[in-house]
């Protein structure tokens, strides 16, 4: 089981990797998102910064739905995220060392070719 501690701890090993002041956890490279905390939007109702659920950004909109279609239990999306390579993930359903991973995918999406070769494969 995972949580925003988990999620702050790791995003900030990434090179160059920083957080942006908000409510709950969002993390940038080169002021690109890759994973922050999940703004949930209820219909008539103020948004809620969930710090239990990670937004992460997959790349495109294949790994997306493999994530949604092969783990259920731990990724889901909603219809404002239709057509954008992001799924949500359970922290409280993700190990850590799972968490790990998906976050150091999303940083490198997101950063540049450069900073990618100085972070091992793990």
């Amino acid at each position: 089981m995972a949580d925003a501690d988990d999620v702050r701890r790791l995003a900030l090993a990434l090179p160059h990797a920083v957080e942006i002041d908000s409510a709950g956890f969002d993390f940038r490279v080169e002021n690109k998102g890759f994973v922050w905390s999940y703004p949930e939007r209820l219909p008539g109702k103020p948004r809620i910064i969930r710090t239990d659920i990670a937004v992460l950004y997959v790349g495109d909109e294949a790994e997306k739905q493999a994530l949604l279609l092969g783990e259920p239990d731990l990724f889901f999306t909603t219809t404002g995220y239709d057509g954008v390579p992001l799924v949500m993930l359970r922290l409280t359903e993700v190990s850590v060392e799972r968490l790990a991973e998906l976050i150091t995918d999303a940083w490198r999406m997101r950063a540049p070719a450069e900073l990618q070769e100085t972070v091992q494969d793990g």
